[in-house]
């Protein structure tokens, strides 16, 4: 049986460097900026790239090298770059492969600071986005332009937790000639991998569910090998690598994904039940529900249905405060994906400078709450919910 054959979770483990003359089980740190030469031709070559060895961890690191694999062999991608944090991975991919006067087709809801990079800072290179309603599909070939050259979501969408459908994405990059990019940071590569509905680049905040523990940040692209070799060559000479320790971090934190990733995702499905049958509460999202608008797309792409659930609550964003000062157990926190329970209340916090009208057309309404459920024990989970809901 060789590497590919392997399942998921034997990859993520038995994925390691080579070890050396020491002969260690568990993979060391390497914790240096450099890494030397035999000899003159040795380093001749190694800066040509006649040789592929590790220069500078800038470029390339024995760690950073080891979590990249992983995640490429987890995602079905060719190549990849890790990264500082995600939002590095954001940028670094958009700069490498957009030139002054290209075009960004996105779907209307992303991640705020990627909202930010659209608007307020790839204009100023003439670098122009379009949105289209996520709940619009049929509208997303009229946002092509003859200058378009990616086409980018996410799916699960924050923090509303919409559905995507990426077969038809990756049908619409084909037929337009676009690069197909989709953030994958709800899903993870346990639960779902892009590629095989057609995306070239896959970008992660490995922050989230893939530390898994609110220790460290990290991002990572992972996807087609010449569009890979674009964002590294960009990504040595800007600087955004991923730190050798928060690499081995990450790549030891894949080892637990799978079983990590199970235990979420049952724990989010009963408390996106009980706020279902909740009478202070609206309407719940949670993609593995079947009242979700997206259900059949959600169980097409997915193998589990995440940790993120949205609700919204009755009595709009007093009532979405009052919920929140209510909170003992759970965390307040703008992150997700921790071991620990974290609830957000966006229209009041991390949307607040939005117009009202602006939340709306990204499904965020003035009481929608966000919770990524953590690993703790779920009836506590709920029992804090229900006293801040009551």
């Amino acid at each position: 049986m060789n590497d590919s054959e392997y399942g998921f979770e034997t990859q993520a483990i038995r994925t390691q460097l080579e070890r050396t003359q020491f002969q260690e089980h568990s993979v060391p740190l390497y914790l240096t900026s450099s890494f030397v030469f035999e000899d003159a031709e040795d380093m001749r070559a190694s800066f040509t790239e006649e040789k592929e060895r590790n220069i500078y961890s800038r470029f390339s690191n024995p760690n950073t090298t080891e979590f990249v694999d992983k995640i490429c062999k987890m995602e079905g991608a060719e190549a990849g770059y890790a990264f500082a944090t995600g939002m590095a991975a954001v940028y670094s991919t958009f700069a490498a492969l957009l030139n002054a006067g290209d075009h960004i087709v996105s779907a209307g809801s992303v991640f705020g600071s990627t909202h930010a990079l659209f608007v307020n800072y790839f204009p100023k290179w003439n670098i122009q986005t379009t949105y289209f309603d996520i709940n619009k599909p049929e509208t997303i070939e009229s946002c092509i332009q003859p200058n378009t050259k990616i086409l980018y979501a996410e799916s699960p969408t924050n923090p509303a937790i919409d559905i995507i459908d990426l077969e038809l994405l990756g049908a619409i990059a084909k037929k337009h000639n676009l690069i197909l990019i989709i953030d994958n940071c709800f899903a993870t590569p346990y639960i779902q991998q892009p590629i095989k509905f057609g995306a070239h680049l896959v970008i992660h905040s490995a922050t989230k569910l893939i530390d898994g523990q609110g220790r460290v940040l990290g991002g990572v692209t992972v996807g087609r090998e010449d569009l890979i070799r674009e964002i590294y060559l960009f990504s040595r000479n800007t600087g955004p690598a991923l730190s050798p320790f928060n690499a081995w971090v990450l790549s030891k934190s894949l080892e637990t994904l799978a079983v990590r990733l199970d235990r979420h995702c049952e724990n989010a499905l009963k408390v996106a039940e009980f706020l279902e049958s909740h009478p202070n509460v609206n309407t719940v999202k949670y993609p593995f529900l079947k009242s979700h608008p997206q259900y059949e797309i959600a169980k097409k792409q997915m193998i589990l249905g995440g940790n993120i659930v949205a609700f919204e609550i009755k009595g709009g964003i007093e009532a979405g405060r009052k919920f929140l000062n209510n909170i003992k157990l759970c965390s307040l926190s703008a992150n997700l994906g921790d071991t620990r329970t974290i609830v957000t209340h966006p229209a009041s916090t991390t949307h607040s400078k939005l117009s009202v009208e602006e939340r709306l057309a990204v499904s965020i309404t003035d009481g929608l709450v966000r919770i990524s459920v953590g690993l703790e024990t779920v009836k506590d989970v709920i029992a804090d919910l229900e006293q801040a809901l009551n």
